[in-house]
C-alpha cells in the first residue's frame, strides 16, 4: 500500500466548486488565443539573430512514430527508416545554421512524435548539440516500449530528464486510447518506469486527468501507481478538448465534464502534496501548476527541470518539421511537411511557413500566464521589460484574479498563488494549449498529396514501401475518427513539445 495523506486513507473529502470563474476565464482565454494565434504566410529564410544576454533553449522536433495515435495534435508521421534518417541529418544541419546565426544554448528539449524512434541517430544529434553549444541539460520524450535496457544505456549520461507518456495506468482507459496493445498494461508500464528511473536525474511520468470514463477511484489509483513507479517527477495535464471535437467526443467516449475538473485537480494536489501521517511533508513538491517533483530526488529543488520549458525560457528557437519558435514579438511555425522541410534545409535555409505577431498587450498576457504557471510572477522584472507595472498593463486580469482570491502573495515584488489561483492558471494553460492546437491545425491544413494521406490514414501500412494509398472514404472516415478521439490527449505537452 502506497503511503498517502491520512485524510485520503479514511474518507474522500467533498469538493467545493466555483465554476463561474472557471467558465469566465475559459471564454476569455479562448477569445484571446483565437485573436492572436492566427498564422500569416512567412517567407523569411532564417529566424532572427539572438539578442545579446538573452537566455535561449533549443527545441528539436522528431515527428516519427511507429504507429500514429488518432488523438495526437502534434506533427507526426508514420516511421520509415529511409524517411527518418535524412531528417535527422537535416536537423543537424539546421543546428549549424543556428550556430552561424550566433545562438548558444545551455538546455535542449527533444519532443515528438517519438524522439527515440532511431536511438543511434538521436544520440548522434545530442552529441553534436553538445559539441556546438554550451549544453548542460538535455530533456527528451519517449514512449513506454522504448524503456529497454539497450535504449536506457545509450541515453544514460546523454539525457538528464526523460519524460514517458503514460497518460493513465488504468487498463480500460489505455484500451480506450488505443495504447494497451502498443505499450502494454498499466502494471507493465509501471515496471518499465521502475527500471528506467535510476538512469536519469529526472524521470517524468506524463499523466492526464478528467477523462470522461475516469472516476475518482481510477484517478486515485493512477496517483498511487505514479508514487509506486519511483518516477522522480509527474505531470498531470487536464484533458484538453477543443470546441471542434467536443461533439464527436461526446458521441463516442463521452462528454468532457469540466464541472469536475477542479475536484480532480484538488485530489491530485492533496494526494501528492499533502502531509503524510505523523506530520511529515508530502512526497512531492510543486514544480509548476501541474508538475510535481518528488522530494529527495534530483528532480526536486530550485533548479529542477520541468516539462513546460517555457517557464524557464521565455524565448526558444525550434528546429525540425512542425517546430514552433517564439522570439521577441513573433511566433514562427516550421512547415509540417517533412518533404518541404528536407528540401529547405538542403537548399541552405530554414523552413518557417507561417508566423503570428504578438502585440504588447499579448506579450504581457503571455508573461503573466507563464510566470504564474511557474508559481511566481516577478513584478519588478515585468515593469523593467514592459515599461509599466502589471497592474497598469493588465488591469482587468489583475482585478479578476484578485477578486477570485488567486494570490497568496501580492506585494511590490511578486505574485504567488493560492490553491485556487493554481487551478485558475491550469484553466488558462488548458485554453492556451487548445489555441496552440488550432494553430497547428492551420499549419497541417497545408499538407498535400501523400503526406496528407499519411496523416489521415490509419497509420498501419504507411511505413511500408509501396503501401497502397488510403481511399477517399477511408481518409474521410479516419478524419472523423481523429476528430472524435483527438481530445483525449490533445495538447498535453509544452507549446512546442510533443506527446
Amino acid at each position: 500500500m502506497v503511503c498517502l495523506p491520512q485524510a485520503w486513507r479514511s474518507a474522500k473529502k467533498e469538493g467545493t466548486h466555483d465554476m463561474l470563474s472557471e467558465r469566465m476565464l475559459s471564454k476569455v482565454v479562448e477569445a484571446c488565443t483565437a485573436n492572436y494565434l492566427q498564422l500569416k504566410p512567412c517567407d523569411e529564410a532564417f529566424m532572427p539573430s539572438p539578442n545579446p544576454g538573452q537566455p535561449y533553449m533549443l527545441y528539436m522536433h522528431v515527428p516519427f512514430c511507429e504507429r500514429l495515435c488518432p488523438y495526437c495534435s502534434f506533427n507526426r508521421f508514420p516511421f520509415r527508416e529511409d524517411r527518418a534518417k535524412p531528417y535527422f541529418q537535416n536537423m543537424r544541419r539546421e543546428m549549424r545554421m543556428l550556430k552561424d546565426l550566433g545562438y548558444d544554448f545551455d538546455s535542449v528539449y527533444i519532443g515528438g512524435g517519438t524522439p527515440t524512434i532511431m536511438i543511434d541517430e538521436l544520440c548522434e544529434t545530442i552529441d553534436m548539440a553538445r559539441d556546438l553549444f554550451s549544453i548542460k541539460e538535455v530533456s527528451s520524450e519517449t514512449n513506454p516500449n522504448h524503456l529497454t535496457h539497450e535504449y536506457l544505456e545509450k541515453l544514460k549520461g546523454r539525457v538528464q530528464r526523460l519524460s514517458v507518456g503514460v497518460q493513465s495506468f488504468d487498463d480500460d482507459l489505455l484500451r480506450q486510447m488505443d495504447r494497451y496493445e502498443k505499450y502494454g498494461s498499466g502494471q507493465e508500464i509501471l515496471e518499465r518506469i521502475q527500471e528506467a528511473s535510476p538512469y536519469f536525474i529526472s524521470m517524468n511520468a506524463d499523466m492526464i486527468f478528467n477523462f470522461p470514463a475516469q472516476t475518482e477511484d481510477t484517478l486515485i489509483h493512477d496517483i498511487e501507481m505514479v508514487v509506486a513507479s519511483g518516477a522522480s517527477q509527474t505531470t498531470f495535464y487536464p484533458l484538453m478538448a477543443s470546441p471542434s471535437v467536443q461533439r464527436s467526443l461526446a458521441a463516442t467516449v463521452g462528454k468532457v465534464d469540466y464541472n469536475r475538473e477542479r475536484r480532480f485537480y484538488e485530489i491530485i494536489c492533496d494526494l501528492l502534496l499533502g502531509d503524510l501521517p505523523g506530520g511529515q511533508p508530502g512526497l512531492f513538491e510543486l514544480g509548476s501548476a501541474w508538475t510535481f517533483n518528488r522530494r529527495g530526488t534530483g528532480a526536486a529543488g530550485e533548479d529542477a527541470m520541468i516539462d513546460e520549458y517555457v517557464v524557464d525560457y521565455e524565448e526558444y528557437p525550434a528546429i525540425g518539421s512542425g517546430g514552433i519558435t517564439y522570439l521577441g514579438e513573433n511566433l514562427y511555425v516550421n512547415t509540417f511537411s517533412v518533404r518541404e522541410y528536407n528540401t529547405a534545409i538542403e537548399a541552405g535555409h530554414m523552413s518557417m511557413m507561417g508566423k503570428t505577431t504578438f502585440s504588447l498587450r499579448d506579450r504581457m498576457r503571455y508573461r503573466f500566464m507563464m510566470q504564474l504557471f511557474g508559481l511566481r510572477l516577478d513584478k519588478r522584472q515585468f515593469e523593467r521589460d514592459f515599461g509599466m507595472s502589471v497592474e497598469r498593463g493588465l488591469p482587468v486580469e489583475m482585478g479578476f484574479m484578485r477578486a477570485c482570491g488567486a494570490f497568496a502573495t501580492d506585494n511590490a515584488d511578486e505574485l504567488t498563488l493560492t490553491p485556487k489561483g493554481r487551478y485558475l492558471v491550469v484553466v488558462m494553460m488548458r485554453q492556451f494549449f487548445i489555441g496552440v492546437n488550432n494553430l497547428r491545425d492551420q499549419a497541417r491544413a497545408a499538407l498535400t498529396g501523400e503526406e496528407r494521406e499519411l496523416i489521415f490514414g490509419d497509420g498501419k501500412d504507411c511505413g511500408t514501401v509501396g503501401a497502397k494509398p488510403a481511399s477517399a472514404d477511408a481518409v474521410a472516415a479516419e478524419i472523423a475518427r481523429e476528430e472524435a478521439a483527438s481530445a483525449i490527449l490533445d495538447g498535453t505537452q509544452a507549446v512546442a513539445s510533443e506527446e
